[in-house]
């Protein structure tokens, strides 16, 4: 009879997570899902109950989710709060060994002190940065950043996959927040822009139901060009048929003076036109607005 040669899969690792919030809730429901043993534990012990019907093992106390696995997975609301909850941890020793994965938004700076605290105390340190909303974790268009003890992200990478793509950019700890950040100053410039306008009419006493409408598709038709900036900037090469910086320096004026007249602050607006003014005088008026990035960044 023909033998059965094929390797059974391997067992799900057992996860901890700390904190529960609804970032937090999504990521261990995700483990739980994929077969994860997996330990929970938050400040507010209320938290745990929904994961607890789903098989995860409530802890009572940091200590006790720590010791349940290899990997502990931390999203809390600072990085103040990871310290301050990781401490009394740490300090019995209950680190070695570990690795710690630091899912909580933080600055780059903050990463690398916390993955000099975490090697101190004998753990493996990555840090990610998360490019979702809690509805999407799992699912097809969410991905995390990760950067830091590179070995560490590689054994851990399959119980990663859990949670949305997997993108390391390097072994300095602070890359992912970097990453993390630049994304969400590209969002909140987004929202910015788009609070700005909605403000704008309904200055003039008219509906924003549906200007909305015409707001996100015109939106949408220009964020495809972003993305060939990164290759413009890598290659100094910005020179564009479509709008020049000389053309966005003219009309930006009417910009800011439209909405002085409908009584609305420019605060959001008025940091462009001297970014402009100095691309133009250093004689980049023929480039595309990707050269603004290159000027911002002198």
């Amino acid at each position: 009879m023909p033998t059965n040669t094929s390797t059974p899969a391997p067992t799900p690792a057992p996860v901890t997570f700390l904190g529960l919030g609804n970032m937090g809730q999504a990521l261990a429901a995700a483990a739980l899902t994929a077969g994860h043993p997996t330990t929970v534990w938050n400040r507010s012990a209320a938290r745990t109950g929904p994961l607890a019907a789903q098989g995860a093992t409530p802890a009572t106390t940091v200590a006790e989710a720590v010791a349940a696995s290899e990997l502990v997975i931390v999203c809390l609301l600072t990085n103040d709060t990871v310290t301050e909850v990781l401490t009394p941890v740490a300090e019995s020793g209950g680190l070695t060994g570990k690795t710690l994965v630091n899912l909580t938004n933080g600055t780059p700076n903050q990463a690398r002190e916390l993955a000099g605290w975490a090697r101190e105390h004998g753990a493996a340190y990555v840090d990610g940065g998360i490019m979702a909303v809690p509805q999407m974790i799992g699912g097809p268009a969410a991905y995390v950043y990760y950067s830091g003890d590179e070995a560490a992200f590689t054994t851990h990478r399959d119980t990663f996959a859990r949670f949305g793509d997997t993108r390391f950019v390097g072994t300095d700890p602070g890359f992912a927040a970097l990453y993390d950040v630049a994304l969400l100053t590209g969002m909140y410039g987004l929202f910015a822009g788009a609070t700005q306008a909605l403000a704008l009419i309904r200055s003039a006493g008219l509906p924003t139901g549906p200007f909305s409408e015409d707001l996100h598709q015109w939106l949408a038709a220009m964020a495809p060009s972003t993305a060939h900036w990164g290759k413009a900037l890598d290659t100094d090469s910005h020179l564009t048929d479509v709008s020049n910086l000389a053309v966005n320096q003219a009309a930006l004026p009417n910009l800011i003076t439209t909405h002085l007249e409908q009584g609305l602050p420019v605060d959001l607006i008025t940091g462009l036109q001297p970014l402009l003014d100095r691309a133009v005088a250093a004689g980049h008026a023929h480039d595309g607005l990707s050269r603004l990035a290159e000027v911002l960044s002198r």
